[in-house]
C-alpha cells in the first residue's frame, strides 16, 4: 500500500537533485528544481514554488537542510546572540515579527534562544499550515497576508505583537518580498529595535538596481538602518554543488521609511 502524502516525512522522500543539468543549463537560484517521488508519481518541483514545497511534509527540510546544507537560521541566531550579549540585552526581551516565516525554522531557533513572543508573517496559507504541522509550538500567532496591502482585520495582530525584532531570513530578493511589504513590517518594529536579515551577496551591490536593493542601501546611507554586524557566509549549496554566499545583517532601527521613497521605487519600476 502506498504512503499518503500527508504521512510522509523527510526520511521517506526520494529526491533527485539535477546537478549535471544545473551545471549544463547554468540555472539561476530562482530557476532551481528537483524531482521527488510521491505516491502519485514522480513530480518536478521548482524551489521557488513555495506553496508546493510546503504542502509536501518534510520536503523543505530535506532539500535545503539535508541535501543543500543550508545554515542561515543558525548563523542568524548566533550573530544575534553575539550582539545581544555585547549590548547586555536578554533574549527573553525579544518580541519577534518573523517576515517570510515559512514553516518556522527561523522561529524555532529564536524560540530556543529564549525569545518571549513570536508572530510569523507569510503571504502563503500553505506556509502557515506547514508551520502548524511541523512546529506547532513556535509561534504565538501566524498572520497570512499581503503586506503591500494588509486588510483591516490583519493589522491588529501586527500591531499587538509590539515587535522589537524583525527577522527575514532567506526570503529577500527575487521579488518574493516587495519593498512595500518589507517597509510595512519594518514600521511595526519599535524604535531602536533589532533587525536580523539575510540576503544574497550580489543583491546589495550597486550593480543590482532592484527596488529592494535600492531601498536597503538608502536606509543604510540615511541612518534609518544602523548595521552593527555584516557577515558574509555560505548560505547553502546550489543544485550544481557550487556555494551560494549571502550576507547576514544585524542592525538597529533608527527611523521610519518615508512613504515617498516607496512611491518613487514603484514609479521607477512601472
Amino acid at each position: 500500500m502506498s504512503t499518503p502524502t500527508s504521512d510522509l516525512h523527510a526520511d521517506d522522500l526520494v529526491v533527485r537533485m539535477p546537478r549535471s543539468e544545473a551545471r549544463a543549463d547554468d540555472l539561476g537560484q530562482d530557476q532551481e528544481w528537483c524531482e521527488v517521488e510521491l505516491p502519485s508519481g514522480t513530480e518536478r518541483v521548482r524551489f521557488h514554488d513555495y506553496d508546493r514545497l510546503f504542502s509536501i511534509p518534510g520536503l523543505y527540510e530535506r532539500l535545503f537542510y539535508t541535501e543543500l546544507k543550508c545554515d542561515s537560521p543558525t548563523v542568524v541566531r548566533g550573530l544575534l546572540e553575539e550582539r545581544l550579549a555585547a549590548g547586555g540585552a536578554d533574549a527573553a526581551s525579544l518580541r519577534v515579527l518573523d517576515l517570510g516565516a515559512g514553516n518556522g525554522m527561523v522561529g524555532e531557533e529564536l524560540r530556543a534562544m529564549g525569545a518571549s513572543a513570536m508572530v510569523g508573517v507569510d503571504i502563503l496559507p500553505e506556509a502557515r499550515m506547514a508551520a502548524e504541522r511541523d512546529r506547532p509550538d513556535v509561534y504565538d500567532d501566524y498572520v497570512v497576508c499581503d503586506l503591500t496591502a494588509p486588510g483591516a482585520d490583519e493589522l491588529p495582530a501586527l500591531r499587538d505583537a509590539r515587535a522589537n525584532l524583525l527577522t527575514t531570513v532567506a526570503a529577500l530578493g527575487f521579488g518574493d518580498i516587495p519593498p512595500r511589504a518589507f517597509a510595512t513590517a519594518f514600521g511595526y518594529v519599535a524604535a531602536d529595535g533589532w533587525v536580523a536579515m539575510t540576503i544574497k551577496d550580489d543583491f546589495l551591490t550597486t550593480e543590482d538596481d532592484s527596488g529592494f536593493s535600492r531601498l536597503i542601501r538608502r536606509m543604510h546611507a540615511e541612518g534609518i538602518l544602523e548595521v552593527e554586524t555584516d557577515h558574509r557566509y555560505q548560505h547553502r549549496l546550489a543544485v550544481s554543488g557550487e556555494p551560494l554566499f549571502y550576507h547576514a545583517y544585524v542592525a538597529r532601527k533608527r527611523g521610519e521609511i518615508p512613504a515617498e521613497w516607496l512611491d518613487e521605487l514603484e514609479l521607477a519600476a512601472a
